[in-house]
């Protein structure tokens, strides 16, 4: 029993350290939906890209290496010195930043007041315009991103000295450094969004675009803003990631796990993406490790979150935190 114990506890903190990650993609949806009403399927391609063009540029990768050699049928892979870690992180920085004025400026500047489907649509074409880009870009193959951050297994209680029952348990440093940054970050968006001049002005713009034109907030520059630093967290993300499992093409179907984040946590809810996170996180790592493994043969976290945000959908379909809305007719 004791052992049972401590190997919950060690699945359910793992759980917790998931769950921040899946949080930290979520939070590129809530904020550019909560700025613009529109919701961003191409977040965890994002994701994808900054990592890849991070790995690149830290690796002084030629850009669209492969398409230069086989139009002009040269041999170019590098330029011959590689850049520090942070120095590349703030170019990438800048990629992202660029990114977010391009989409702005020749997509959705053309789509202002279309129906949200519209919207969404364009969103899965930049999605699947990023995955194409970055591959001409930086190439398909599965690389490893090392930007310093510690990694491998943590004793979190070594039974040697802090026994637990006599049992230990394990942690990935990874997921502890991911943690602590997601903690951070989130403070820095909140006080971002409630004590400064831009974040009260994106703040507004979520809750009324007309109301906000009037008193002279320029809509072109929030949403600029938001797609830049919905850019910065997918950086983020995709540095998490891509430290912890390389970086890949499956990378962007991390997409597809934040959908039930939102769910649970509601589509307009910073601290919501957070515990939706969670929540997620330690109910599939709980659920394989109770019920999953021992009497359903297992690979119940490849479904579990979506049959518990359906249930939020059937009982609570603003989530936890997010706004109910009443439209009168």
């Amino acid at each position: 029993m004791p052992e049972q114990l401590a190997f919950t506890i060690e699945v359910f903190l793992n759980g917790l350290m998931a769950g921040v990650l899946y949080a930290l993609v979520a939070l590129g949806f809530v904020l550019i939906y909560k700025a613009s009403g529109i919701f961003n399927f191409a977040q965890g391609v994002m994701a994808l890209f900054a990592a890849m063009t991070l790995y690149g540029i830290m690796n002084g990768q030629v850009p669209f290496a492969h398409l230069i050699n086989a139009i002009f049928g040269t041999d170019i892979h590098y330029f011959g010195w590689n850049i520090p870690a942070f120095a590349a992180i703030l170019l990438t920085i800048g990629v992202m930043v660029l990114l977010a004025w391009m989409v702005q400026r020749f997509i959705f500047r053309y789509l202002v007041g279309q129906e949200p489907i519209i919207l969404f649509m364009a969103t899965i074409g930049l999605a699947y315009f990023l995955e194409g880009v970055g591959d001409l870009m930086w190439g398909s193959d599965i690389k490893t991103l090392d930007v310093g951050l510690p990694q491998g297994i943590n004793i979190a209680i070594d039974e040697t000295t802090y026994s637990w029952f006599g049992y230990g348990f394990f942690i990935d440093n990874l997921d502890i450094v991911a943690s602590v940054v997601a903690i951070i970050l989130v403070a820095a968006l909140v006080m971002f969004a409630q004590y400064t001049k831009q974040g009260r002005a994106m703040r507004a713009v979520a809750d009324d675009h007309q109301a906000a034109l009037s008193v002279g907030v320029s809509l072109n520059f929030i949403w600029i803003l938001v797609w830049s630093l919905a850019g910065f967290v997918a950086l983020v993300a995709g540095i998490m990631w891509g430290a912890k499992s390389g970086v890949q093409f499956s990378l962007s179907l991390i997409a597809l796990k934040a959908l039930p984040v939102l769910m649970l946590g509601g589509f307009t809810s910073i601290p919501g993406a957070i515990i939706g996170g969670l929540i997620i996180g330690v109910g599939e790592k709980l659920f394989e490790f109770l019920i999953g493994a021992p009497y359903l043969g297992g690979a119940t976290e490849n479904w579990f979150a979506y049959m518990l945000a359906l249930l939020f959908l059937v009982f609570r379909p603003q989530g936890l935190f997010g706004e109910k809305i009443i439209e009168r007719v």
